[in-house]
């Protein structure tokens, strides 16, 4: 039997059915809303690729149930970060610096990315690094992502 949920995604109020209280939320914003910027990576949570933002906090959706959301949460996605005629500077920064390649990380690179900039609106380098270490890239784009970052805080 399934259980109906109220989501808050992107700023617009959702409503989807689960049978399983357990599903991730990354297969609810993908399979249910349609949204396609979280990716599934490791499914583990160890990569990134699935980042959104809860409440302002990056967390990994392939391993956040969506029953333990609670009904008040935010949830924004790729998609409502910024969209083509508004883009967030950190996505900006991201096209100028041609850091994306393969498309694999970036989605988990710009939303974590964005978060750091809501904490630190001003950090070091040392900082992002730290900040986005947890978040595989496969195709080396590492430098011209810090230097993304760099560059939107300059913006922000």
């Amino acid at each position: 039997m399934g259980q109906d949920l109220s989501l808050d995604v992107n700023g617009r109020a959702a409503r989807v059915s689960v049978d399983d209280p357990d599903t991730p939320l990354l297969y609810v914003l993908r399979d249910d809303l349609g949204l396609h910027g979280p990716r599934f990576g490791c499914g583990l949570g160890q990569c990134g690729s699935c980042t959104v933002h809860i409440d302002g906090q990056a967390v990994r959706s392939c391993v956040t149930p969506v029953s333990s959301l609670k009904p008040e949460a935010k949830i924004v996605t790729l998609e409502g970060l910024g969209g083509p005629d508004r883009l967030h500077p950190v996505q900006v920064a991201f096209i100028e610096e041609q850091a994306a390649q393969c498309g694999y990380c970036i989605n988990g690179m710009i939303m974590q990315s964005a978060a750091l900039l809501n904490e630190t609106p001003k950090p070091d380098e040392a900082a992002i690094r730290q900040a986005l270490a947890q978040n595989l890239c496969r195709c080396g784009t590492h430098l011209r992502i810090v230097r993304a970052v760099q560059r939107a805080a300059g913006t922000l």
